[in-house]
């Protein structure tokens, strides 16, 4: 009895820490949500909010992909195709915003710290946050179709996986959220913020373009 307690046990961790490890690895490239989300987290900014929805997407698509939703995703080209326009579009500008704030600036010492300090709209943070997560057509191929996919290979032991995939979601964005304070020191010159939109418009731009190529 205690010798098939023991494998079960350790079927249901391997499994857990298979899902962790899937989940981290689609998660932790640099994109458009972790720059967004590193930036807001520097900032002190609506951090709370951020994480919670991030974590919270990832929750429900990780969930949609283990209950056999993924069929949806592949069933509807067009809806990804608009997705894709819209996500794209949005990047595309987001990015060029950055772009604005690094040039304009670039002539005042201060601005750019005084911006950096500022409180900003919490709606604002929280709809482009939604609008980078659930307009990216990529987060429902590889959330909902790729990690449905692999967590059906563990049978009855695919919740387990998609509960480790969703655990690594909330650890990742609540280490990069809260974990960006760190850099308030660092980003504490103008010239620093410079780099940081530099980085943040370059990526957005960089995201949105590829997605309206690979979409169009």
């Amino acid at each position: 009895m205690l010798l098939s307690v023991v494998p079960m046990h350790s079927n249901i961790l391997t499994a857990a820490v298979a899902g962790f490890g899937t989940g981290l690895s689609l998660i932790v490239a640099i994109g458009a949500q972790n720059a967004f989300v590193l930036r807001q987290g520097v900032r002190r900014q609506g951090v709370l909010a951020v994480v919670g929805i991030c974590a919270l997407s990832d929750a429900l698509l990780i969930a949609f992909g283990v209950a056999g939703l993924g069929a949806l995703v592949t069933a509807r080209p067009g809806a990804l195709t608009v997705i894709g326009l819209a996500g794209g579009g949005f990047l595309v500008c987001y990015g060029v915003l950055a772009g604005r704030r690094v040039l304009r600036s670039a002539g005042d010492g201060q601005a750019m710290a005084v911006e950096g300090a500022a409180t900003g709209s919490l709606r604002t943070a929280v709809l482009t946050c939604l609008a980078m997560t659930w307009l990216n057509p990529h987060v429902y191929l590889d959330t909902v179709l790729l990690l449905g996919s692999v967590a059906a290979d563990r049978g009855s032991l695919r919740w387990v996986f998609g509960l480790g995939a969703m655990l690594a979601s909330l650890v990742w964005f609540t280490g990069l959220g809260y974990g960006a304070r760190l850099l308030s020191g660092v980003l504490a010159s103008p010239k620093a913020w410079r780099v940081l939109d530099c980085l943040v418009a370059a990526t957005m731009l960089t995201m949105g373009v590829l997605l309206l190529v690979r979409t169009v």
